[in-house]
């Protein structure tokens, strides 16, 4: 491995534990004053939510590429504290931790976890509040979200269901979630240009502000490559999904800035160009590649990203203007004015780009990649 790129991911890395057992104070207070929390039940929440998953799953993708150890020690340990801090209520941000908690599984087995997993599987099928045609509604903590369909649902919850089925031979857990991808690709896919909208309410029958975010593709093209290792799909099935894939790319590749990001509004070059979101495409496209499921000419739009996930990484390790968490806007000014700030997903999909890109040796080799 490359010497600065080394130092560069273990900045990140180090960064990342820091994060995962910070709390955001910001997010407390808005549940607390806002929406009328304890501070008991916020500060459970805060340590146990969507960016502490995808935190969570960049550690797991460490451990898959360096088979140290002292990566799975850590997840176990964090997994423990959370568990003997109390689990917060279920929704579908809340659910991410556990996508990493069935890899854990797989490698070190405890009873405990299946128990707490089996239990939220069960709630996901049964239980999870549905819209119309039995979409899962993206309810979170701060909001109901009545009838609405979010991208982000995809990899915070259908992935783990897709990951739990798999191993422990649920297909139906399996069958919902072929039938939410192809859902949520009904109704927030642009057919123009392959990319997603980020909602969908069926209140009101229409796409909100009609906003092609970022950050909302970038789960797209993340969890296409992870969604199909983990199932054994149709032929028929595996050529919608991996077109999905192929043309959300194409269209990406055409809004690539020239210093290798992404626009938080992917469309929008009057929007700021955002981290989380261009290095979650570059961990999606150079997957794809590898993978087989993106044609090889895609290499050099992955390659550019990556050096801009390796430019955007400050000296104290921390991946820059990343923005904050966002719901769905009924206008585009909305994702225009969401703070820039360092959060777990930030240093997680970083994280995640910069071991893609580790894999991409056989390929390149890293001095070429960079």
């Amino acid at each position: 491995m490359d010497k600065k790129y080394q130092e560069i991911i273990q900045k990140v890395e180090c960064n990342l534990y820091g994060f995962l057992y910070n709390t955001d104070e910001r997010y407390i207070d808005n549940l607390v004053n806002t929406i009328g929390w304890s501070p008991a039940e916020a500060r459970s929440l805060a340590a146990w939510d969507w960016t502490h998953g995808v935190g969570l799953y960049g550690l797991y993708k460490f451990y898959e590429y360096t088979k140290d150890e002292k990566y799975l020690k850590y997840i176990e340990d964090w997994f423990e504290d959370r568990i003997q801090i109390g689990l917060p209520d279920k929704n579908v941000n809340t659910v991410a931790p556990l996508l990493t908690m069935a890899c854990l599984y797989e490698v070190r087995p405890n009873p405990r976890h299946k128990a707490i997993m089996q239990e939220w599987a069960d709630w996901i099928m049964n239980d999870m509040r549905r819209t119309e045609e039995r979409g899962i509604q993206h309810e979170h903590a701060e909001l109901e979200n009545n009838q609405e369909l979010w991208d982000d649902t995809l990899f915070m919850t259908v992935l783990f269901l897709t990951k739990y089925g798999r191993i422990f031979n649920r297909p139906e857990c399996i069958e919902e979630a072929i039938y939410q991808l192809m859902l949520h690709a009904k109704y927030l896919l642009d057919t123009r240009t392959g990319l997603w909208y980020h909602g969908w309410s069926f209140a009101e029958r229409g796409n909100f502000a009609k906003a092609l975010w970022g950050r909302g593709n970038c789960w797209i093209t993340i969890f296409i490559p992870e969604f199909l290792e983990m199932v054994e799909l149709k032929p028929r099935q595996e050529e919608f999904v991996v077109n999905l894939l192929r043309n959300q790319v194409e269209t990406l590749s055409k809004y690539q800035s020239e210093e290798g990001m992404w626009h938080t509004l992917i469309d929008d070059p009057s929007s700021y160009l955002e981290a989380s979101a261009t290095a979650g495409f570059c961990y999606g496209i150079l997957k794809g590649v590898r993978k087989g499921y993106l044609n090889k000419d895609y290499l050099e739009c992955g390659r550019k990203a990556l050096k801009a996930v390796l430019e955007g990484i400050n000296e104290e390790g921390e991946l820059m203007r990343v923005s904050y968490g966002t719901n769905v806007g009924r206008t585009l000014q909305h994702y225009k004015d969401i703070p820039l700030v360092k959060m777990h997903y930030g240093q997680s999909l970083a994280l995640l780009a910069l071991i893609e890109g580790l894999m991409q040796q056989e390929v390149m080799g890293i001095r070429q990649m960079v």
